[in-house]
């Protein structure tokens, strides 16, 4: 079920906006609802640092290789 919300904007860049979206064959709505799902479904940005810096763990800053080390294949 589609529920109708409210928001403003300046009125300039409604007009820009209507005018992009009518070039790419759209509406504003139809524009909006694949931004808002975006929106939603893209994770926060501290739970996204987080996950990385739990894939970056085996990092250690500050370690200095050693020549053998570097060489390494």
């Amino acid at each position: 079920m589609l529920k109708n919300i409210t928001f403003s904007a300046d009125e300039k860049l409604i007009r820009k906006a209507r005018e992009r979206a009518i070039a790419e064959q759209s509406t504003l709505n139809e524009e909006f609802r694949r931004w808002l799902e975006k929106y939603a479904e893209r994770p926060h940005s501290a739970e996204a640092f987080s996950d990385l810096m739990e894939r970056f763990m085996y990092v250690k800053p500050g370690y200095s290789f050693q020549r053998e080390e570097m060489n390494e294949r």
